[in-house]
Parts: C-alpha cells; sequence; structure tokens
C-alpha cells in the first residue's frame, strides 16, 4: 500500500486523471483510509479550481534571457 509520501507526489496527476490504472487503484485505495491525504488532494483541487482561466502575468522584461543564459552555463535553482 502507497505511504502519504507517495500518495502527496501522485496527487496532481490523481487530479487530472493522467495515473495509470494501477498507481490510481493505489492511490485511491491510501485516500479511503488517510484523512490527511483526502484533506491534502481536497486542497489542490481547490487551488485548480481558482486558478483555472486566470491569465498569466507576463514575466519581467529580460526575465527569459536570464533564465535561459543560467540553463545554458548548468546553473541550478538559487545558484
Amino acid at each position: 500500500m502507497l505511504k502519504c509520501d507517495a500518495v502527496t507526489e501522485l496527487v496532481t496527476d490523481y487530479a487530472e486523471g493522467a495515473l495509470p490504472f494501477g498507481a490510481r487503484l493505489g492511490v485511491r485505495l491510501h485516500l479511503m483510509m488517510c484523512a490527511m491525504c483526502r484533506r491534502y488532494l481536497d486542497q489542490v483541487a481547490k487551488t485548480r479550481r481558482l486558478l483555472r482561466g486566470r491569465p498569466l502575468a507576463p514575466p519581467p522584461p529580460g526575465m527569459e534571457d536570464r533564465v535561459l543564459a543560467r540553463l545554458a552555463r548548468g546553473d541550478g535553482p538559487g545558484e
């Protein structure tokens, strides 16, 4: 049976219907027994509903160039 840490990693794909049958079944079984993970799934679902259809603000000028330059250098996040 899946543990909570595994379910939290899969919950977004579960909410989007993007898990294969076996993984979906494992998450569903865990959710039947775990109130904390059910609450977490509910929070994810509410967040998705709130954000659906909201326009994204454009990135600040030059941000795309800076990100691409860091990627080209092989810099990781926060480096």
